[in-house]
């Protein structure tokens, strides 16, 4: 019997990988109409502490909106009575937040090492890096682009083939340390551009004649916490002068109208922008890059999590951008291309208007240096599940979100002159 509870012990262990239980806690939506509305929320955050999923912070919520957000078990009743006598509409997207959790690992793939079909631990990533770019010398180089603020490498997957001045696209994944289905599609775009090179006529004519640059897991730091402590860890893990909360958004902290609207310059809250632009080592990193390549980085691709929405500048400020007519054609082609499949519907347009006024993201930052075509990506899905996707989920998100990659990837490839 003892040898019985000590492996269930050690299977519920493993089922949560994580310091933090979250056995009970509750995952609400809010219809929002009006200002007073907005008001009353504010007010709740204000005295009960709401992790917000969507939008991040209390500070973004428009009017004739909904908003997703996690409460701890010890403060349901407190926020359905809140909810209540002020008459706000409101659903319950997850009932336990623990038992979500551990459904996520539902793949029938079980393996120890790296699969494409589950959610890989950094460790796993880093050594996928090294063993795809050892199998594929003729497609893919790995190089060190930086390093992280708790001293990782920073691996960089450069895809095509080899050519003299070939246009780029950058795309990075796992800027959000929750968003476990972004660093997935990066590995799933890097194994699809090798297996279907030279059998499948649109990629081995993208990968003749472009590079991508893939940057698998941007958050480093914050991925491996979310496995080993808080499931639920959003920034970086640098540490704050003058505070003993840690870490910086990272998509807070880019030169783009950097802390202005939809940014927080409190280290305690999620959308802390940092002590200063590129203050973040992984920020910078990421922007010496393309600075570097700037010459030939033709499109920037910022891959998160959840919504189901593809965005164009601008967040930092509700102006449309020079091309906004021709990225919104190309966004609502693009959108069209990714329903094809699983029929998964997504919005589109500028980052302010159609999802929240936030400053300080790389998409913005990437358009401001001259990277014309410049997108965000919010996979599945709408809220049902928010940052916990099943694994059963990830081939047909990736099979979908590759669809559209490859949709822009064509058209820059058409309009490079």
């Amino acid at each position: 019997m003892l040898a019985f509870l000590v492996l269930v012990t050690v299977a519920l262990a493993s089922a949560h990988h994580s310091g933090e239980h979250f056995e009970g806690e509750k995952v609400f939506r809010v219809n929002v109409e009006d200002e007073k509305q907005i008001n009353l929320i504010q007010e709740l955050a204000s005295t009960t502490q709401i992790d917000f999923w969507k939008p991040d912070s209390a500070t973004q919520i428009k009017p004739h909106s909904t908003v997703d957000f996690r409460v701890k078990a010890e403060d349901i009743l407190t926020v359905e009575d809140f909810l209540e006598q002020n008459e706000l509409q409101y659903e319950v997207l997850i009932h336990n937040l623990r038992s979500v959790m551990e459904a996520q690992f539902d793949s029938r793939v079980r393996t120890t090492g790296h699969s494409y079909e589950k959610y890989n631990k950094w460790e796993t990533i880093e050594a996928w890096t090294q063993q795809v770019a050892t199998d594929n010398p003729d497609l893919i180089s790995r190089s060190v682009i930086g390093t992280t603020f708790e001293g990782r490498n920073m691996y960089l997957l450069r895809v095509g083939k080899a050519g003299p001045n070939k246009p780029a696209i950058f795309m990075d994944c796992g800027f959000h340390a929750r968003e476990w289905i972004s660093p997935a599609f990066c590995q799933w775009f890097v194994r699809e551009a090798v297996r279907t090179y030279g059998r499948e006529i649109h990629m081995t004519d993208l990968l003749d004649k472009l590079d991508f640059y893939v940057l698998p897991v941007v958050n480093i730091d914050g991925y491996i916490y979310t496995w080993t402590k808080n499931r639920m860890w959003r920034k970086t893990r640098s540490a704050s002068a003058g505070s003993t909360c840690i870490g910086t958004d990272p998509n807070r902290n880019f030169d783009a109208g950097w802390c202005t609207i939809g940014a927080s310059r409190n280290p305690c809250d999620e959308t802390y922008c940092g002590s200063a632009a590129e203050s973040e080592k992984e920020t910078k990193a990421l922007a010496d890059f393309i600075r570097k390549n700037l010459s030939s980085i033709k499109a920037y691709l910022t891959i998160h999590s959840y919504s189901q929405m593809m965005l164009y500048p601008y967040s930092y400020d509700y102006k449309l951008t020079e091309n906004n007519v021709e990225l919104n054609a190309l966004a609502k082609a693009t959108v069209k291309e990714l329903a094809t499949l699983h029929n998964t519907k997504y919005t589109y347009g500028p980052g302010a208007t159609t999802i929240y006024p936030a400053a300080g993201g790389s998409d913005d930052w990437a358009y401001d240096q001259g990277i014309k075509y410049s997108f965000t990506f919010e996979l599945r899905d709408k809220g049902r599940y928010g940052f916990l996707l099943p694994e059963s989920q990830i081939q047909a998100t990736c099979e979908e979100t590759l669809l559209a990659i490859k949709h822009i990837a064509l058209y820059v490839l058409e309009h490079l002159y």
